[in-house]
């Protein structure tokens, strides 16, 4: 797993609508990028909204916000629309950059075994290195904790 004063990998993603957004996309300004295990779970829904509910106070920081998954760009849309995100989420379906980055792991629910995408926060800085990584993402205290990072 990526570490704080690590640089984020560089990568070209495509976002819900198509839009090819890439590392060099987020230079000069600091970026949250969250990694998250798939569109319209309990979870995973409850994460966007708080994203969204929060984003004028990531805007007043000048900070990006992108959910990242290995979802299909109809399943984004999908989901982006049904809980009106104001932000993009970006397509890993080959989970190239969830492997870069260490996010792509082992995991165990309901006593079975599979790989996924481990719930995972990165905030980098306008430069691409990462100022922090909240593992073991705790949805309820998430924004709370990325504001103050951020300061």
């Amino acid at each position: 797993m990526l570490q704080k004063g690590q640089q984020f990998p560089d990568f070209k993603l495509e976002n819900q609508d198509g839009t090819t957004i890439s590392k060099q996309d987020l230079a000069g300004k600091k970026a949250i990028l969250y990694f998250y295990p798939r569109d319209n779970t309990p979870t995973c829904t409850t994460e966007a909204c708080d994203f969204r509910d929060n984003i004028e106070a990531f805007n007043d920081l000048d900070v990006q916000v992108f959910g990242i998954s290995g979802d299909s760009k109809k399943k984004h849309q999908n989901f982006k629309a049904k809980h009106d995100l104001n932000f993009d989420l970006l397509v890993d379906d080959d989970f190239e950059l969830s492997k870069a980055t260490g996010v792509y792991q082992l995991k165990k629910s309901f006593g079975k075994e599979s790989m996924g995408i481990v719930r995972t926060t990165f905030v980098i800085d306008e430069k691409g290195e990462i100022i922090d990584v909240i593992e073991k993402v705790k949805v309820k205290t998430q924004i709370e904790e990325l504001k103050s990072i951020l300061g």
